[in-house]
């Protein structure tokens, strides 16, 4: 007995000191993800002709560094020493070779698993091995794991995902830690000191509003995020979920209000379409400097709706240095003119204001009168203002 004494004195002592890895996170993190368009249809040539393109159409420089492979990614079973496995059909050269060929690019390895016993796609899943798959990550130069939630039966998701916290932490990389248990436990009241961002809702899809199932489209999760905003800031974040911005399920409308939208909301900006065949009008929407700087504003604050009514709703979001993001978005089914009445808004924008409009890359005036503009059907005005001297 007291022999493990110490040793239960030096188990307390760690998880005392237990924690995720602070300031990877100052901003929300941007990326691509495989999942969106391709499933399980994932492939070491894949991931490379990927990151090329990535490359090559300016979203790296843009600040989409991180490279996601989600499900699907191993064998079915683990290794005679428990170990996963990264499939060798589908990744010849291994999983570190992987990360280093990312990294010589300029770019970050994200990984997935599920805190359950299988993955959502039946893989093996990552409980009772938190530890043992987080030394095996930080060996593969991974930088980022998204962790599910599928196959977990009763377990406690705090719990649970502290556990991988802190086997994160033990294995000394620092990894970004973004939790994908789907809302289920409200995560945004208790996650902020163990992951960098957590999913606020169930999976997305490539539609405005509809409904199928598990899977909505961002419309619907846009509105469940209406009274998240007093959770999020740097390192801490609300995950709406990874965008459906140029998959064929959206009007070009739709992709540019999806984007502007989750800007506005500070959530992670991670692409999910086809980067090596997007049409140039996505390319340029993805890589709108203006509009990422709305998200990726250092005050960190999300946005919230200030009004809705009358086919529209309108978005604020405060900035650094007194400045302020103003969204509006066409919710009806038709072209129309609408208008933001600034008046309205001085009770918590102070002043006057220059207007900037940042998909036409002009100026729009001030907040001395109102301004309308003609939308079409779910479409946006992504505003950012200035205060006058």
């Amino acid at each position: 007995m007291r022999k493990l004494i110490p040793l239960l004195s030096l188990a307390l002592a760690s998880a005392a000191f237990a924690q995720k890895f602070d300031g990877l996170a100052a901003t929300p993190p941007m990326g691509w993800n495989t999942w969106n368009t391709f499933a399980c249809d994932i492939s070491e040539a894949l991931i490379k002709e990927t990151a090329e393109a990535m490359i090559a159409s300016g979203m790296r420089d843009a600040g989409y560094v991180y490279v996601v492979l989600d499900d699907c990614w191993m064998v079915k079973e683990r290794d005679p020493d428990g170990d996963l496995v990264g499939d060798p059909a589908k990744f010849p050269s291994g999983m570190k070779a992987l990360g280093d060929f990312l990294h010589g690019k300029g770019l970050k390895f994200g990984i997935y698993n599920c805190a359950g016993t299988k993955t959502c796609a039946g893989y093996p899943g990552g409980r009772g091995h938190e530890y043992q798959d987080a030394r095996l990550y930080a060996s593969w130069g991974v930088d980022y794991l998204k962790y599910d939630w599928c196959s977990t039966g009763t377990a406690n998701a705090q719990e649970t995902y502290k556990t991988m916290r802190d086997a994160l932490h033990a294995a000394g990389r620092p990894i970004i830690f973004s939790m994908c248990e789907w809302g289920t436990a409200e995560p945004w009241k208790w996650a902020a000191d163990v992951a960098h961002l957590w999913r606020t809702t169930g999976d997305i899809i490539d539609c405005y509003d509809c409904i199928t199932g598990w899977s909505t489209g961002w419309k619907v999760i846009l509105d469940k995020q209406v009274e998240l905003a007093k959770y999020a800031g740097p390192d801490h974040w609300n995950d709406p979920d990874m965008m459906e911005v140029g998959n064929e399920g959206l009007t070009f409308a739709e992709s540019r209000a999806h984007f502007s939208l989750w800007c506005m909301l500070a959530a992670p900006l991670i692409a999910g379409n086809d980067v090596r065949k997007m049409t140039s009008e996505i390319r340029a929407l993805l890589t709108n400097r203006e509009a990422i700087a709305i998200d990726q504003d250092p005050l960190g604050k999300q946005g919230t709706r200030f009004y809705i009514g009358g086919g529209r709703e309108i978005w604020t979001k405060e900035l650094s240095n007194g400045e302020w993001a103003v969204c509006m978005l066409n919710t009806g089914d038709a072209p129309a003119d609408l208008a933001i009445e600034w008046e309205r808004m001085h009770y918590f924008m102070r002043g006057q204001y220059s207007v900037s409009d940042i998909w036409k890359g002009a100026a729009a005036g001030d907040t001395k009168k109102p301004l309308t503009v003609r939308l079409d059907s779910h479409d946006v005005v992504l505003l950012r203002l200035k205060p006058l001297k």
